[in-house]
């Protein structure tokens, strides 16, 4: 018997981590899905930077935003910021995991409190979060969309600022995507990971300089460094209805970088 396609209700919740940084690519998500339909639960462990973009943005929008503090490593958090969603908020069909930290020590370097800072924030707060996310996608019915994201260092091992234990992290959530979505396919939720290259953000260790822009891009065949629309674009297409048969894939918004 075939898996119906459900369609999104006109009211809906898409669920984005990590918005509270101004120069991150979190909030040009949440523009981007406010522009297409989306009512928002926008998260940041930084409660009053978030809290202030949703005001701004339910301004600019007219869309229903609510912005939440929340410590996506701690499960008792994600679900008191999950219980504040339901009260507030529209179904949630989407759910985009953006939070993370980058970890710049190598392997020498890495010791276990530093080890277990950047798995906890981008593993199991990649896990804690698609749990909470996906019950109440099942529950509604309505089928869903998780998005994670990795990086291009868990394949090449990491480069001048992250390093070995940011590369073991995030090929963790590669690991948590392709499992999610063989588990929640039969319940039509989608579950994919974008894969960044080198993107203009504050993760990379501050804002870039042209002469740090001009390193990174050198084995980049496009010859520059992302930018978190470009990121956004495609995170709107993975959420969106038409990517209804895109399931368990990692896709590289990267500028080539991985075929050098």
């Amino acid at each position: 018997m075939s898996t119906p396609i459900p369609g999104f209700p006109e009211k809906r919740t898409a669920v984005v981590t990590g918005a509270g940084a101004p120069r991150g690519i979190g909030r040009h998500v949440a523009r981007k899905l406010a522009a297409h339909g989306w009512d928002l639960a926008v998260l940041d462990i930084d409660a009053a930077a978030v809290q202030e973009f949703a005001a701004e943005l339910a301004a600019e929008t007219g869309r229903t935003v609510v912005g939440i503090g929340v410590d996506i490593s701690d499960q008792s958090s994600v679900e008191a910021a999950f219980a504040q969603i339901d009260a507030q908020l529209p179904p949630v069909i989407a759910e985009v995991n953006l939070a993370g930290i980058a970890s710049p020590k190598s392997l020498f370097e890495l010791d276990d409190a530093s080890f277990t800072r950047v798995m906890d924030v981008n593993a199991k707060g990649t896990l804690f979060m698609m749990q909470a996310a996906a019950k109440r996608m099942i529950d509604g019915g309505h089928g869903g969309r998780i998005v994670n994201t990795a990086s291009i260092t868990a394949y090449d091992g990491g480069g001048t600022f992250s390093k070995i234990g940011y590369a073991a992290a995030k090929a963790a959530v590669l690991g948590l995507t392709r499992g999610g979505a063989r588990e929640l396919g039969r319940h039509g939720i989608t579950v994919n990971s974008i894969v960044p290259g080198p993107i203009d953000t504050d993760i990379m260790g501050g804002k870039l300089t042209d002469e740090r822009k001009a390193g990174m891009s050198a084995d980049i065949p496009l010859q520059r460094v992302g930018q978190p629309h470009e990121v956004a674009g495609l995170i709107n297409f993975l959420v969106s209805e038409d990517a209804s048969f895109v399931n368990g894939d990692s896709v590289f918004v990267d500028g080539g970088k991985h075929m050098v």
